[in-house]
């Protein structure tokens, strides 16, 4: 019955220049929302996140040839549903061989309170990270280690960028990531008593060493410079992740995931 219902609602569009196409567009190019406060979406596995994580998807664009692929999605009898020829389809995603789905949908909306205002927080914050695939990938190691959410400060790149939306393989749809000055922010985890912590490469107390079962932020910085000096010496302590290697710094995404396993492990021993 669900398969049926959704075909019956497909509509053709015939058109590059059809107001809905060129949102998506738009939307994927700009990587942010648009004016109705929608986000793109593409490729199946997205569409079928946002819809476990109970987005409400406005309109669903499908490649001709693939409507089987509407069989399986529980749609809203409200979603509008397009289908595209290929041509078409293709000038309005991004990717090179693209999955022959796409969506627009309403984003999640969360807060800086939100984050904050969890029980025993853990917080990663984004100063200055402007590769998407890094910011995706940590929202979903974030997600995974029981994060308490994502802080954005200027010069972060949109988490509703296409490239990282898919790194984040849907988590981005349920973890809280909220965007934030690093005066206001500083200010707020002072009022909320969460220690700012720095990552930096080297002086800084080796991450097992560090007490991590603390309500805690963890500021990871820009790939290239990592933290300002001026944030880094606003910041409570300081953390490095010892590795006897020669190499001279770890991946801005990789750093974070593996101070975010260790701060897991720690919550996880100390309530054993």
């Amino acid at each position: 019955m669900q398969a049926a219902s959704n075909h019956a609602h497909v509509r053709i569009v015939q058109s590059r220049q059809n107001a809905r196409v060129k949102e998506l567009r738009a939307a994927l190019r700009k990587g942010e929302k648009t004016e109705s406060g929608l986000i793109a979406l593409e490729g199946q596995h997205l569409v079928e996140e946002a819809l476990r994580s109970h987005l409400r998807i406005a309109t669903l664009f499908v490649r001709s040839g693939s409507l089987g692929l509407l069989d399986d999605l529980p749609l809203s009898p409200h979603t509008e549903t397009l289908e595209l020829p290929p041509d078409i389809f293709a000038s309005a995603v991004t990717t090179e061989s693209p999955q022959p789905i796409a969506a627009l949908a309403e984003a999640p909306a969360f807060t800086l309170e939100k984050i904050l205002g969890q029980p025993h927080p853990l917080i990663v914050v984004s100063a200055g990270l402007q590769d998407p695939g890094n910011l995706g990938t940590i929202v979903r190691s974030a997600e995974a280690f029981g994060a308490s959410g994502i802080v954005a400060l200027p010069g972060t790149v949109g988490i509703w960028n296409a490239k990282a939306l898919r790194a984040s393989s849907g988590s981005a749809f349920r973890l809280p990531v909220a965007l934030a000055t690093g005066k206001d922010l500083l200010a707020a985890l002072k009022a909320h008593r969460i220690r700012a912590v720095a990552t930096t490469v080297d002086r800084g107390t080796p991450a097992q060493q560090l007490n991590l079962t603390q309500p805690i932020a963890l500021f990871i910085g820009n790939e290239g410079s990592g933290l300002s000096s001026e944030l880094a010496s606003q910041c409570d302590e300081q953390i490095t992740i010892p590795s006897p290697g020669p190499v001279e710094s770890l991946n801005a995404a990789i750093a974070a995931s593996i101070l975010l396993y260790e701060a897991s492990r720690q919550r996880l021993a100390g309530s054993r």
